[in-house]
């Protein structure tokens, strides 16, 4: 059976609609939380895949969370062995951070549901089978492209939403893996975000609502499309 390594930084911030499909597609998940497992004592090496996740915490954040630098030195050695590597939001900033890139504050919070503006390079991407479908948005740091790396979305709000590297590294600022249907457990978990930035959740549930169809359904198409191009020559390294 193939493996997954997910590094979970909340509880609900989890593989969310991307869970299902790893599991029909023969993958067992293995989830290890951040703040409290010893990441140092874990191989990677041998996973298929490790997805990085959200986390409302920031990348460079690692003097107030030790765990931080411990999960870079992971990250880094993902990097150097080429073997597929997911950034969801947090993730893609720690990734970005291990390359050498910035991660710092844009002044203002995007939160909330809005389409992807694709590069040229993104519309050859999987994430070219978005289109104008909204995706879930919620961060207030956005991170520079690495050295090397291909910029493939944007925002009005955030121009660096996605960058890829071969076919092995995604990178997302968005969650394209978030479960509209499950919006609650987001809303209660950051209340006082959404408080502090001025965000009424009454909105973010009806625009919850308004895409439990069309955003599972697109979100599945764009794993499906990437997981199709790193187990291409499986195993080993992935060009």
């Amino acid at each position: 059976m193939k493996t997954v390594i997910a590094m979970r930084h909340l509880d609900f911030e989890d593989l969310g609609t991307l869970a299902p499909l790893l599991a029909e597609r023969g993958y067992e998940v293995r989830y290890l939380d951040a703040a409290t497992d010893d990441v140092r004592a874990v191989n990677t090496d041998s996973a298929d895949l490790l997805v990085v996740l959200g986390g409302p915490v920031g990348a460079f954040d690692d003097a107030r969370y030790p765990f931080i630098t411990s999960e870079l030195a992971l990250i880094r050695k993902r990097l150097e062995s080429q073997r597929p590597l997911l950034g969801i939001c947090l993730g893609a900033q720690l990734i970005a951070r291990a390359l050498g890139a910035e991660v710092v504050p844009m002044g203002t919070k995007e939160i909330g549901f809005a389409p992807l503006s694709l590069t040229a390079d993104g519309d050859a991407s999987p994430l070219a089978v978005l289109g104008k479908t909204p995706v879930l948005h919620w961060h207030g740091d956005r991170f520079g492209i690495p050295a090397g790396a291909t910029l493939l979305a944007g925002t009005g709000l955030c121009a660096h939403q996605a960058f890829s590297i071969g076919r092995h590294v995604l990178a997302l600022q968005c969650h394209l893996e978030a479960d509209p249907g499950r919006i609650e457990r987001w809303l209660l978990g950051h209340a006082c975000e959404l408080a502090q930035a001025g965000i009424d959740p009454r909105d973010l549930r009806i625009e919850a609502r308004n895409r439990q169809s069309d955003l599972p359904a697109a979100a599945r198409a764009v794993f499906s499309a990437w997981l199709d191009g790193i187990e291409v020559g499986a195993p080993g390294k992935v060009l």
